[in-house]
């Protein structure tokens, strides 16, 4: 039914509201099912370090939001290619499609290499650099270097799945990454723990280094795999003999116009989430520690709207290639819609199981009580903060990075980082969460306005980025 639907939106037959309903839904439960499967395995990884106590737990937890950084230049230099090759396929044209996908992998891959480069660089200073204690900085400092060596593999099943997903295959990611859960925490339970942790099964006793490999090892195994069915069983992508690839600048101009956006975002969210940690490094080991559960159990909660995010892409990045700019607008308000009905479920569920989420993650009573008063004040947010992740993607599926990058970056460092830098002294972590959830709402209705204006999925957005 997905393929049908998708072939007559490339053919540009009609589709009725039912039919659009229908796509919205079959494309965005695969890539929502993948994203929270991704957060599974480091919610994985988060409670069974806490088992090993708070120091562990913040050793990671301050080295968290740098690797999200890294893995969000990442993903701004895949976007910048699957997003091109979604427009290829919506307007039929698979052999180029094909082309674009040897640049991109050639592309990205070197690019990742770039980046493995610098972390291993920074890996010694990194943990002192973000205000850690003596106490956590070695396995910070460790836990961030196993996690450079593995950037390759993380940027190819970025790009691979990437582009998968592009090509209207939501289902093989999705199923690959939920095996990489279930390989990741496998891999956990063999190299965190000593013999006979569990059952008898054999244990490496590698702590906090053994989670950065567990996760390093299922990321290589599954990116592997995401590549052959990408190259070999893709029924739009997969290799044909005689088709050479060639090189156009214009696929490299377009690429850098639809990244460059995503990564400055990056850089600077991420840099705020950064500068965020060091607002909360002063408030002590169990602030840290408690900050990263509440980050790992809201995940839970928000993913499903990245995964509608990624779905909204796909589908909007095949309208514009197919010119259906009545179906653009549309289906960019139905799967925004979807987006906020669906985190408004897992924020009243998550408001409601709040203590349970953290007693899962970790045994310590003081950490788990703070985590649960500031993820209740997150579960007010979620709807808006929905909004502002499903439209990012339906943006991007125009083309048009500039402004979600602009919209993130003023809601992050002119309402987010002041009110935290306000709050914390005065109400410690509960402060630096009110202030997010203001922020996110801030954000979310600056997201619904652009959406309002139907000019986002105009002739003209479309000629200046294609």
């Amino acid at each position: 039914m997905q393929k049908e639907l998708l072939l007559k939106l490339r053919n540009g037959d009609k589709l009725t509201l039912k039919d659009s309903i229908k796509l919205t839904i079959q494309i965005s439960l695969p890539a929502i099912m993948s994203q929270i499967s991704t957060i599974i395995m480091e919610y994985a990884d988060a409670s069974m370090v806490g088992r090993l106590g708070a120091h562990d737990s913040a050793s990671i937890g301050l080295v968290s939001s740098s690797t999200w950084l890294i893995g969000g230049l990442l993903n701004a230099a895949s976007l910048g290619f699957s997003v091109q090759l979604a427009h290829r396929i919506g307007a039929k044209d698979n052999k180029e499609a094909r082309n674009i996908m040897k640049i991109g992998l050639l592309s990205t891959m070197l690019f990742s290499i770039v980046m493995l480069l610098i972390a291993i660089s920074i890996a010694k200073w990194l943990p002192s650099w973000l205000g850690g204690n003596k106490a956590i900085i070695d396995h910070a400092s460790l836990y961030f270097l196993i996690f450079a060596c593995q950037l390759p593999f993380q940027q190819l099943n970025n790009v691979a799945g990437g582009m998968l997903q592009a090509s209207g295959n939501m289902k093989t990611p999705s199923l690959l990454n939920i095996l990489m859960c279930l390989l990741n925490i496998f891999f956990n339970l063999l190299l965190i723990f000593p013999s006979g942790t569990v059952g008898s099964l054999p244990g490496w006793n590698l702590g906090v280094a053994g989670a950065a490999l567990g996760t390093a090892l299922s990321q290589a195994i599954i990116s592997l795999i995401m590549l052959y069915w990408l190259l070999r069983r893709s029924d739009l992508l997969k290799l044909r003999k005689g088709e050479k690839m060639h090189f156009s600048k214009g696929y490299f101009i377009s690429a850098f116009r639809i990244a460059l956006p995503v990564a400055l975002e990056q850089i600077a969210q991420d840099g705020a989430q950064i500068v965020s940690t060091r607002i909360v490094a002063p408030l002590g080991t169990k602030a840290i520690a408690a900050n990263s559960f509440s980050v790992t159990a809201e995940s839970l909660c928000y993913m499903p709207g990245y995964g509608i995010g990624v779905a909204a892409t796909t589908m909007i990045g095949q309208s514009i290639g197919a010119k259906r700019e009545d179906l653009t607008y549309r289906l960019g308000w139905l799967v925004t819609i979807l987006g906020m009905a669906v985190m408004s479920i897992t924020g009243i569920l998550m408001y409601i199981f709040a203590p349970f989420m953290l007693a899962t993650l970790t045994p310590h009573p003081s950490i788990q009580m703070l985590g649960v008063r500031v993820l209740r004040i997150e579960a007010f947010a979620e709807p808006l903060f929905a909004a502002s992740i499903v439209a990012t993607g339906v943006l991007r599926g125009t083309g048009d990075t500039m402004i979600p990058s602009l919209f993130n970056l003023v809601s992050m460092w002119l309402v987010r980082l002041p009110l935290a830098t306000l709050l914390s002294p005065k109400i410690g972590l509960v402060g630096v969460w009110s202030a997010m959830a203001i922020e996110l709402s801030v954000r979310g209705i600056l997201f619904l306005w652009r959406l309002s204006k139907r000019n986002w999925s105009t002739k003209e957005v479309i000629i200046a980025h294609s």
